[in-house]
């Protein structure tokens, strides 16, 4: 049984629940700007009991339960079933699953598919990255001025904003723009395509980067977690953009 095949069936086929929104009106606020809806959990039930069906010896790390029993030396599912679930509840659509399997200390897989455009984001651990199907590659970009970035706000540590905006005007200053879509997941997949050459959030969960993570770097880009911050862009920037979201 090939995994990675199945998992991306899965993953295609529980998108159509995304795209129905059936019981998006069903919202809870787990904190400020947080929210989970009813879409959100029937997508991760959905999702956990087909996976469970092939293996049943793999643990779920999932964003809406509670993951304290999760042992990282052993294999994981690592889902968030709702990427943009503001997004969600307001029609943008944008909004994606992110599933990566984790093995041996490794993200060997991610798959991140927006069902609203039909996108499906893949990469294998050694393998390249591909946007259904065709191989993608981050921008080639050298100079930061050249370059469009996608900056996250997290929404949910308001505190933090006076901090979270100066941060977003000095790269501001020092790009050609900014975009902020509203999907850590998502916008990692726009670097590894080269729609945006960086992206940089703070505060993010490891369901909000771990598929992401892996198909910028097999895209030919960088990621780099520091200080609970998530960094991503292509080689030739990161160091100048690294500089100024690091200040």
């Amino acid at each position: 049984m090939d995994l990675y095949q199945e998992a991306k069936e899965i993953i295609i086929k529980a998108g159509e629940q995304v795209l129905e929104r059936n019981g998006i009106e069903e919202i809870k606020e787990k904190g400020k700007a947080d929210y989970v809806t009813a879409v959100d959990f029937q997508v991760q039930q959905l999702i956990f009991k087909k996976l469970l069906e092939l293996d049943d010896s793999i643990q779920f790390l999932g964003e809406e339960k509670d993951n304290e029993e999760i042992d990282f030396h052993k294999n994981i599912w690592i889902l968030d079933p709702v990427d943009g679930t503001t997004n969600l509840i307001h029609d943008f659509q944008h909004s994606v699953i992110s599933l990566a399997y984790y093995e041996q200390g490794k993200v060997q897989f991610g798959i991140v598919y927006n069902p609203f455009s039909k996108e499906l984001f893949e990469a294998k651990l050694g393998e390249g990255a591909y946007r259904n199907g065709e191989k993608i590659k981050v921008s080639q970009n050298e100079n930061l001025s050249e370059c469009l970035i996608g900056m996250g706000t997290a929404p949910t540590y308001r505190q933090n904003a006076d901090t979270n905006f100066k941060r977003m005007r000095n790269v501001y200053d020092g790009c050609q723009d900014i975009r902020r879509i509203g999907s850590a997941a998502l916008e990692l997949c726009y670097v590894a395509c080269g729609r945006l050459d960086g992206f940089f959030e703070e505060n993010l969960k490891i369901w909000d980067y771990a598929a992401g993570k892996l198909l910028v770097q097999e895209a030919g880009g960088q990621v780099e977690i520091l200080e609970n911050k998530v960094i991503a862009s292509n080689p030739a920037i990161m160091e100048a953009f690294k500089k100024i979201v690091m200040e």
